[in-house]
């Protein structure tokens, strides 16, 4: 009797991008792409670029347990232009295993999904729900700088002349010298 053999499609995961908090604090239109409950969210950065996961190195400067029964972490971490705010819960039981064992002040990396809240008064608010938190060293956060600039910059480059730079023109209403500024200042703080 043959045996049938089923194949899966492939799964593959979004590129995470490298983005500033200062930018990502910006961020407040996402999307899904697609129809069905399976397609991907999407946050949509002022620079003209989609994000569905980002990596970001910074210093942990706060961690604070929360919940009973349903525990959490909540964690907030600081790059050169500002603070990103990250959880961790049960449902992402390997990030908060990982920040359960970190003690800030420390350099991390952390990979995770963006979502962006609107609170009732209109207020936007973005988080990153950990995927993964790891300990690294300053020459580790430093590279990150460089590659977080750079990717900073090929999105300023590109605005205007791909179809989500172009969405971002109509969402945003932004200069981008502000967010070339922010990628040299990031520079600049390294470089001390």
């Amino acid at each position: 009797m043959p045996v049938e053999t089923r194949i899966m499609p492939r799964y593959e995961r979004e590129p995470a991008r490298r983005v500033f908090a200062a930018e990502l604090r910006e961020a407040s239109h996402h999307f899904k792409d697609g129809e069905d409950e399976k397609s991907p969210t999407y946050v949509l950065l002022p620079t003209g670029e989609r994000c569905n996961r980002v990596l970001f190195i910074g210093s942990m400067t706060h961690k604070e347990k929360r919940g009973e029964q349903n525990i959490f972490y909540s964690v907030r971490v600081a790059d050169p232009t500002g603070t990103f705010f990250v959880n961790a819960s049960q449902y992402q039981q390997e990030a908060m295993t990982q920040v359960s064992k970190i003690e800030p002040p420390a350099f991390v990396a952390v990979v995770g999904k963006p979502n962006v809240y609107e609170a009732p008064d209109g207020r936007v608010f973005v988080s990153v729900r950990a995927e993964s938190v790891t300990v690294v060293d300053r020459e580790m956060r430093n590279c990150w700088v460089l590659d977080a600039a750079e990717q900073t910059l090929r999105r300023i480059e590109a605005y205007g002349r791909t179809p989500d730079s172009t969405r971002a023109q109509e969402r945003y209403n932004v200069d981008m010298a502000v967010y070339k500024r922010m990628a040299y200042d990031a520079l600049t703080q390294i470089a001390i």
